[in-house]
């Protein structure tokens, strides 16, 4: 039984992740919910800005990253790293934080195969991912993605950049929805709600009612700046902040022959 339950929500993660990498004749598919009070239609203006998010966020690698997971219990995870989307390779740090306080913190090193963890070497300064330079191969503990929301949000983030626009027609006939416009940093965001799998079981699965699982807040030039994804019975949404080209950031190397 506990098998079961693991593999569904093992399969409710990759639902969410997979919703923004369907393709159909190698434009990402997306599809939302009509579903929302005081929700409407995107323009094309805005239909055209949400096509160009993803290659906007690939435009501005490397870039730096925060992810917060509730896991549920009062126990949150935190990561702040930097991610190079042309190699999708991504580093930094990451604190546990409980009723209690602090319950565990060091680097984390992920791509699109897996994650590694390591204890911050001793007397290493600078940067997460300058400190991750440090640490040997034998020092990272790793592993492929499993089914907890740290894990589904890291997965998210490394692969949200894309090498060239969606097409803002497949867009517009796939009906995504304008939600509404929030200001974050001073500055204005449409909220927009994202896509989800053509396969309407596997996006039940994924959020419990079949809305989609992602919201995008994008702004006047396409810029994607937050991501907020939803699965069915596991805490709190998971929230990625984008937070602008970290220039001068240099990715560690080692992890990579073990970390993926």
């Amino acid at each position: 039984m506990a098998t079961q339950k693991k593999n569904r929500r093992r399969y409710a993660v990759a639902a969410v992740v997979a919703a923004v990498l369907v393709a159909a004749g190698g434009v990402t598919a997306w599809q939302v919910s009509g579903r929302g009070g005081g929700s409407r239609p995107l323009s094309t203006e805005e239909a055209s800005r949400l096509a160009l998010s993803r290659f906007t966020l690939y435009g501005a690698s490397p870039v730096e990253v925060a992810l917060t997971a509730d896991e549920g219990g009062g126990t949150v995870v935190e990561v702040h790293g930097v991610i190079d989307y042309r190699t999708r390779h991504a580093a930094g740090s990451y604190r546990v934080r409980g009723p209690q306080g602090v319950l565990d913190e060091g680097l984390v090193v992920w791509d699109t195969g897996g994650l590694g963890l390591a204890k911050a070497p001793a007397g290493a300064a600078g940067q997460p991912w300058e400190q991750a330079e440090h640490v040997p191969r034998t020092g990272w503990a790793s592993r492929t993605y499993g089914s907890d929301p740290l894990d589904a949000g890291l997965d998210l983030a490394v692969q949200l950049g894309a090498d060239r626009p969606d097409n803002p027609l497949l867009l517009a006939q796939a009906g995504p929805r304008w939600l509404g416009r929030d200001r974050i940093d001073g500055r204005e965001h449409d909220r927009i709600s994202g896509p989800r799998p053509r396969d309407a079981a596997a996006t039940a699965a994924a959020t419990g009612d079949g809305t989609s699982p992602l919201t995008y807040w994008i702004d006047a030039e396409g810029g994607l700046r937050r991501v907020t994804m939803r699965m069915a019975g596991i805490g709190t949404p998971a929230t990625l902040d984008f937070e602008g080209r970290q220039d001068g950031a240099k990715l560690p190397e080692a992890p990579w022959a073990t970390a993926g």
